[in-house]
């Protein structure tokens, strides 16, 4: 099993969640949102390339346009590998919470 870190996992399931719109920006913001703190560029074009490489990722190029100064934008869209990645880290996590004793914090975890 090849496991993702947290960010490439949050990766992986924004550009899920955006769909069509899916390019570096929007991931970007999409990403602050849910973490509520801004990230750097780096933060996001570093795990990116990384998960592309590594095939859980297609990306492709848009037409340039005026409107970004003539240059293009890359979208990004999950891979088979990608989706099945997103499966496994899931069912891991959702094991690694099931039946945990009570934590002492008011809060009890589901049972699946």
């Amino acid at each position: 099993m090849d496991i993702l870190s947290r960010m490439e996992e949050l990766i992986l399931l924004s550009v899920w969640k955006l769909q069509d719109e899916a390019y570096g920006l929007e991931i970007r913001l999409h990403l602050s949102e849910i973490l509520d703190h801004d990230l750097s560029v780096g933060a996001v074009y570093v795990p990116l390339k990384r998960l592309k490489k590594r095939g859980f990722l297609d990306s492709w190029d848009s037409e340039p346009t005026e409107e970004r100064g003539g240059r293009s934008k890359r979208f990004y869209k999950l891979s088979k590998k990608g989706l099945n990645a997103l499966q496994q880290v899931r069912t891991v996590q959702e094991n690694a919470w099931s039946d945990l004793p009570d934590l002492g914090l008011g809060w009890v975890p589901s049972k699946n």
